[in-house]
Order: structure tokens, then C-alpha cells, then sequence
């Protein structure tokens, strides 16, 4: 023992800081001692501070420096009774506190179980510990320090009310609702659904089966070309039960309207847009709702479209086959039914006109094919073309030739679906245009009288033919008394062309027996769908204010009876033919001329 304590190895540091020396002999160097020795140095260094090998403490004591400074005891005791048997113990004890000890994170029971105490907190000299910071990335959420209980903060709660959740509130997660929701007055929108949960081999088989079922086509095929969407079908019951009894004089199930075109439409794509359109023009005037003008305006373009394109392929085939595509009966019949949507818009810029061109080639180059819909179609064509003559200087009716030639086309009146046509008093009512246009010429040339003798000679066969002619509908209905309106009517025609426009018994009289026969029609009858003409020739030959008032009735009755929109511009003509009767009553004769100058053009049906 006392060699060992001889041995420079276990010299006592030297008070004056200069290093490790011997009592009795001279100072080694700090640098030059054994490698067990330094080690014994840095665990006891390691021990008072609580710090890890690695790290440099203010705290630990300067063995080299600072005076009066002296190892500490336990240090000096452990030199001064050293055995050789526990240098292996302190080497092995040196390494285990070289090691980094595993750190394990607590869950909240360990937390809350830590109490707390000052052991191992201080130092020797009283002072706190300094506890060193781990290696590595830090706790998003560090654990307590020992001795305090922290408290523990949560995250947000997944399980939580939509409300909550949207607002990044968090929520007490009451049900039904949360009362965090009902304390802010918000209405609490309930808690998400709760999902199966399931492998990520039954979520992509899931998914491979809602992408099959995408793929396949849900919708059925279309059972009507033209009628694709909720619209349509309203305007094919607004066509079928309401609108098609205001376009002739028969307002049942036997309307060729309902009879004959739908049937033909339901086969060819383009007329049924012709006809849904027209229905909607009509609809749209009394509901006007955005999405009926919107689709009554695609069906319209459609219609259009078709006719082009019909036209474009029979272009590009040979000559022999022109004539066969083009004349076909549903094709004839769009251009019908478009030019019937002018009235139905109330157009008055001459929108009618390549339509109802289009329809005096066909009728006049060939001959529909379809018996029935032939009788109609020329019947329909005959009515509108020569009753647009009484408004229009430059149209004048193109009597047809041949096989449709009229009235002799059908043997009998009960065959037509229009008044005047068949039973021959329309031809009548073309002569007495083509009398007009001959005065009218002479009148402008300034040949004095305008009214030549063979002018004369003719209106008076005419006014025989008038007197003599008789409807062969029954008595004491309302296609009786619409006859005697148009016979009224016809005369009136005849005499404001050959007489001068000024007032007279004998005008005032017709006048009056028309409106007459007016006033006996019932007011749901269909008979109104045909009146707008003769009514439109009463109303340019009233020159008394008591007959203007029934008039105006009149025209009233008809708009609420078809809401047809031509009915407006025609009662503004009349209107503006009054005025110039009171004022310039001369130039009152020639209506036609009074329409051109206030820019307008359109069908008076």
C-alpha cells in the first residue's frame, strides 16, 4: 500500500495549478498519465454534474487551474486505498456510463404517475442540475420535465360534429347535436356517417367494380327522335290537347294536325322539331319561362338544320333522285309548320316568306305522295297563301294546276279543314286581288277612271258568284255562321276595291250583318281559329265608331281565344287605317300600301 502510494501514478495535484506532482519528487505532466487514471477523472466528472461524457460542464471542477482548488474527497479516497482488483470493476463501470441510454416515451398513466422530487436534481453543492438535450430531432410535444406535471394537450378530435369541424372549433361530440354548436347559436349539422372499414384489397376491388359500372352506358335509347328532355314532352301535350285546335276549323281527335303530321313526325327527325317548335312559340307566349324560349329556339335551329341538310344530300346525288328527296311529305310539311311559327311569334319582317316559298315550289314542281296528307297540305297552303295577298303588294296566290287544281280537288266542302277553300269562295276572294292590283296600276299611271269597264264587268260577276254561293255546312252552327261571316266579308272586299273609300249605307249594312254573325259564335268554338280575316276586313271598312267598338271586341275575343301573336299587329293595321280615315279618307282604300309603309309583313291567318 505504501508503494502505491509512492507511485507518481497517484501523486496529488499540485495547489498551485501546476499540475499532478509527488511529495518528494518532481511534477509529471497532467498529459502523461495513464489511461485509467484520465478515465477515473471524467466518470467522476461525470458523476457530480449529472451531464454525459460528451458534453462540458460549467460546473465541474478545473483539476488544472484555480488556486486553493482541491480534488474532491471521494476522489482522494479512493486513491489513498486503491486495490489492483478493482481497476477492471471501475474500467467496466466507465464504459456502461459511456453508452447513451435508451430513452422509451411515456403514454399519459406513466405521466400522470411521476411525482415529484428533488433526488438527483442538485449537486453536490447545492445547486440545480443542468439536464442536457437529447441528440436528435426534438418532441413535437416534449414529455414533462421531473418534478412538474404538465399538462397534456390533445389534438383535434376526428369524431367531432361537421359544424365543429368545418369552423376548427373542438366539440364536445353531444348527440344529436353538439352543444357547442347550440351555445353559438349555429345549427349543428351532425356527425359524419361511420365507414366499414375495410383492407386495401376490398377498397381496389371496390374500385374496379364502380369503374366497370361507370362504363356502362345507364341511359336508354330515345323512343322519338326530337323529344329528348321534360320541355319536350310539354310540348308535345301542349301540341296535342291545346295548341293543334286554334290551327283549323276541327278541334277533335280527327285535326290533321293530331292525324296526319304527328304520326309523320314520329318518323322523321326534322319535322318533329318543325312541330315542337311551333308548339313552343306558342307555349312560350302564354308562360314566358326562360327555359321554354331556350328550348323552343334549339328545336327551331334543328328544324332548320334538317331542311339544310336534307338539301345538301339530295344536292349531291344525281338529278334523278333531286326531285324525289326534296319532295317529300315531311319535308313539306316543316316548311308549313315554320312558317305557321311566324304568326305563333308575332313576326312582322316578312319571316314567312322563304317558308312559304319553299312550300309553292314543292306544291306546284310535284305532288305529295300521301293522299290524305296531299288534301291537307294544299287546302292548308291555299288558305294562308291567298288571305296573305289581302296584306302584301308584291305576293300574289299561285292557283294550282292539274290534279290539285280548286276547287274541283275534292268533291265536297265537309273534305276541308278550312273555310272557303274547297267549296270555292276563295277563288272569289283571288279574283277580287287580281281586280285591285289592275286599279291600283291604273290609278298610279293616272288613267282617269281607274275603274275601266272590264274592271267593272268582272266585279260584277264576282258580286254574282257571291250572292249565289251557299256553304254546305248544317245550319245554326258555328260553321254556318262563320260561312256567313266569310260571305260578308268577301262582298266587303269586293266593294271597297271598286267604289271609293268614303262612308255609305250600303258598306255600313254588310258591315254590320258581319259582325252580326260574329257575335253568334260561341267563344270556345273553332271556328275562332279562322276568323282573323274576315275580321281584319270588317275592321278596314267600319267608318262608324259604334262598329269600331264591336271591332275591337272582336279582336279581343280572338287573342283570348288562340293567343296567337299576329293577332296584335293586324288590330295596330286597322287601327292606323282608322286614322287615316278620319284624316285622309281617299287614301284609307289602300291598306296594303298603309302595312308597307309602316314596315310591315306578315300572315294574317
Amino acid at each position: 500500500m505504501l508503494s502505491m502510494q509512492n507511485s507518481p501514478l497517484f501523486a496529488h495535484p499540485d495547489l498551485n495549478g501546476t499540475g499532478l506532482q509527488d511529495e518528494g519528487c518532481s511534477g509529471a505532466p497532467l498529459h502523461n498519465l495513464p489511461t485509467g487514471i484520465s478515465g477515473i477523472r471524467a466518470s467522476t466528472s461525470s458523476t457530480s454534474t449529472g451531464a454525459s461524457p460528451d458534453d462540458t460542464s460549467t460546473d465541474s471542477p478545473d483539476w488544472n487551474g484555480g488556486a486553493g482548488r482541491s480534488p474532491p474527497a471521494d476522489l482522494d479516497m479512493s486513491m489513498n486505498h486503491f486495490d489492483p482488483s478493482h481497476e477492471y470493476i471501475l474500467e467496466s463501470r466507465i464504459s456502461e456510463m459511456d453508452e447513451v441510454p435508451k430513452v422509451e416515451e411515456l403514454d399519459e398513466e406513466d405521466i400522470q404517475s411521476i411525482k415529484p422530487s428533488d433526488v438527483g436534481n442538485r449537486d453536490d453543492s447545492g445547486a440545480p442540475a443542468t439536464v442536457p438535450r437529447k441528440r436528435g430531432r426534438p418532441r413535437k410535444h416534449p414529455l414533462p420535465a421531473a418534478g412538474n406535471q404538465a399538462k397534456v394537450t390533445k389534438g383535434r378530435s376526428k369524431t367531432g360534429c361537421i359544424t365543429c369541424r368545418r369552423r376548427k372549433k373542438k366539440c364536445d361530440e353531444t348527440k344529436p347535436a353538439c352543444l357547442n354548436c347550440q351555445k353559438n347559436a349555429v345549427v349543428c349539422e351532425g356527425y359524419p356517417p361511420k365507414e366499414i372499414w375495410k383492407s386495401g384489397r376490398q377498397k381496389m376491388a371496390d374500385a374496379v367494380l364502380t369503374h366497370s359500372l361507370a362504363a356502362v352506358p345507364r341511359n336508354l335509347p330515345l323512343l322519338i327522335d326530337g323529344i329528348e328532355t321534360d320541355i319536350d314532352r310539354r310540348f308535345l301535350d301542349h301540341f296535342v290537347y291545346g295548341f293543334s285546335r286554334v290551327l283549323t276549323l276541327i278541334n277533335d281527335d280527327s285535326n290533321p294536325f293530331k292525324e296526319i303530321l304527328l304520326p309523320m313526325a314520329t318518323q322523321h327527325r326534322g319535322l318533329m322539331h318543325s312541330l315542337m317548335c311551333l308548339s313552343g312559340s306558342h307555349l312560350s307566349g302564354l308562360d314566358p319561362e326562360p327555359k321554354l324560349k331556350e328550348r323552343k329556339y334549339f328545336h327551331f335551329h334543328r328544324a332548320i338544320q334538317d331542311l339544310k341538310d336534307n338539301i345538301t344530300a339530295s344536292s349531291s346525288k344525281g338529278d334523278d333522285q333531286d326531285e324525289q328527296l326534296l319532295v317529300e311529305d315531311p319535308i313539306i310539311a316543316s316548311t308549313i309548320a315554320l312558317s305557321l311559327n311566324t304568326i305563333c311569334e308575332g313576326e312582322t319582317n316578312g319571316e314567312y316568306r322563304p317558308h312559304m316559298d319553299a312550300a309553292r315550289y314543292l306544291l306546284v314542281s310535284q305532288q305529295p305522295r300521301n293522299e290524305k296528307f296531299r288534301q291537307f297540305i294544299v287546302e292548308f297552303f291555299q288558305y294562308h297563301d291567298i288571305s296573305n295577298a289581302l296584306t302584301s303588294l308584291d305576293r300574289r296566290p299561285a292557283l294550282v294546276s292539274g290534279g290539285l287544281h280548286l276547287p274541283d280537288f275534292v268533291p265536297g266542302a265537309q273534305a276541308g279543314m278550312f273555310l272557303g277553300v274547297f267549296d270555292g269562295l276563295f277563288n272569289y276572294i283571288s279574283e277580287i286581288t287580281q281586280l285591285r292590283d289592275r286599279i291600283r296600276q291604273r290609278f298610279n299611271e293616272g288613267y282617269e277612271p281607274a275603274v275601266d269597264y272590264q274592271t267593272l264587268s268582272e266585279a260584277v260577276q264576282v258580286d254574282t258568284a257571291i250572292r249565289t254561293w251557299k256553304t254546305s255546312h248544317e245550319e245554326d252552327t258555328p260553321n254556318f255562321f262563320l260561312a256567313q261571316l266569310y260571305r260578308q266579308s268577301t262582298w266587303v272586299y269586293l266593294y271597297r276595291t271598286i267604289r271609293p273609300s268614303r262612308p255609305s249605307e250600303k258598306i255600313s249594312q254588310v258591315v254590320d250583318d258581319g259582325l252580326s254573325w260574329l257575335d253568334r259564335l260561341p267563344q270556345d268554338a273553332g271556328a275562332y281559329s279562322i276568323v282573323l280575316m274576315p275580321l281584319f276586313l270588317l275592321g278596314c271598312s267600319a267608318f262608324v265608331a259604334e262598329q269600331r267598338e264591336r271591332i275591337q271586341k272582336g279582336f279581343e275575343t280572338l287573342k283570348s281565344y288562340s293567343n296567337l301573336r299576329n293577332i296584335e299587329p293586324a288590330f295596330k293595321v286597322v287601327t292606323r287605317v282608322w286614322e287615316i280615315m278620319d284624316t285622309k279618307i281617299e287614301e284609307s282604300w289602300d291598306w296594303e300600301k298603309i302595312i308597307h309603309d309602316m314596315n310591315m309583313d306578315f300572315l294574317i291567318t
